[in-house]
């Protein structure tokens, strides 16, 4: 291109017109660091005429502003090693414009009809962005402090939950050794029960690794594993079994889950095997479709005719199951026979899902 500029003074115009074209500001410096040429931003961002600055020693200009040690480094060891650098970082209390900090991009230029050099130098001033990821990082700081509060306050509170549902559940069943009503030692019972349930689920959610989304089947085999090491005595061979794919479901909703599940089992330990039975099973089925959801209980116990729809009993567990499976926007759904009952419960999204038998 510059073999068709019939002129060096074209050429010359032409090399000013592209420097003060050029947004950000710029110099372009001889072999011994004077100013060439200057951009007309230059100019503007650090408040310097052309007089005082063509031909000056960059160091010199604007009252020594640019005699910098980082910069020194810059220009005089390490462009001459590498003959280029990008984004050099300077940071500088420049008189008139305050404190920046600017990002130096620097080019050699070497010609092969002279033994000189130039050196092409643009700077971008990133002051804002540093100020704006400065604040960014306070903040970010703040907010993993913040979190690391609530980790700890909803982990004491969690201690205090738990350490709370004992001493309910402690009294409640010294009760029921006390009182003389058999109905009323029967409700106390109960009520421990549930509140051992409560617990149950509370603990299991505490070891549960994450907050905010809850691994099934992880967290239904734990809960299980505990309601037969507390239920299952060594002298019947009852099985609680747990079948769950992959799926994960809110930590909110997993409550909801869980206290079902013990509900469930519960229910089916104490009422669908009356006698002594070989090969006495419970088994937990949970899976997963998008957004739905279907979870099954069953047994293999002597079963209970209840209508399609409606709840094993008229008991506490029945309230509570009804009333969680609401909370939960599903559909409940019971078959029982000789051979053992089967509560469905299913998202509506799950709807190609199908229960199964123990």
């Amino acid at each position: 291109m510059l073999d068709s500029i019939p002129a060096v003074e074209d050429a010359r115009a032409l090399a000013e017109a592209i420097v003060n074209t050029i947004h950000e500001p710029f110099l372009v410096l001889d072999a011994d660091l004077r100013v060439v040429a200057a951009s007309r931003s230059f100019y503007e961002t650090f408040q310097v005429d052309p007089e005082h600055t063509r031909g000056v020693l960059l160091y010199a200009l604007g009252d020594g502003q640019w005699d910098i040690s980082a910069l020194r480094d810059l220009l005089e060891t390490i462009i001459p090693e590498r003959t280029a650098m990008d984004d050099f970082e300077v940071h500088h209390d420049f008189p008139g414009i305050g404190e920046r900090t600017m990002l130096l991009n620097a080019r050699m230029v070497r010609y092969e009809a002279s033994p000189g050099r130039t050196i092409l130098l643009a700077f971008t001033d990133v002051t804002a962005r540093r100020i704006i990821e400065r604040e960014k990082a306070e903040l970010l700081k703040k907010t993993e402090d913040l979190l690391a509060q609530k980790r700890v306050l909803l982990q004491e509170m969690e201690h205090r939950v738990a350490n709370s549902l004992q001493i309910i559940a402690s009294i409640l069943l010294l009760k029921a050794r006390v009182v003389g009503s058999e109905e009323s030692r029967q409700h106390l019972r109960d009520a421990h029960e549930r509140v051992m349930s409560v617990a149950a689920v509370q603990a299991h959610l505490h070891a549960t690794e994450g907050i905010e989304e809850i691994h099934v089947g992880d967290y239904l085999t734990k809960l299980c594993g505990s309601l037969a090491t507390s239920m299952i005595g060594e002298a019947t061979a009852t099985t609680i079994e747990v079948a769950a794919d992959d799926g994960t479901i809110g930590s909110a909703d997993a409550v909801s889950l869980g206290l079902i599940v013990t509900e469930l089992v519960i229910n089916a330990l104490k009422y669908a095997f009356p006698t002594n039975r070989t090969h006495a099973r419970v088994v937990v089925r949970y899976k997963s479709q998008g957004d739905g959801w279907m979870l099954v209980v069953s047994d293999n116990g002597g079963g209970k005719v209840a209508p399609a729809g409606t709840a094993v009993s008229s008991g506490l567990g029945t309230v509570i199951v009804n009333a969680l499976v609401k909370k939960l926007d599903a559909d409940l759904d019971i078959a029982s026979t000789s051979a053992g009952m089967t509560v469905s419960i299913r998202h509506p999204a799950a709807s190609v899902l199908l229960p199964e038998t123990a």
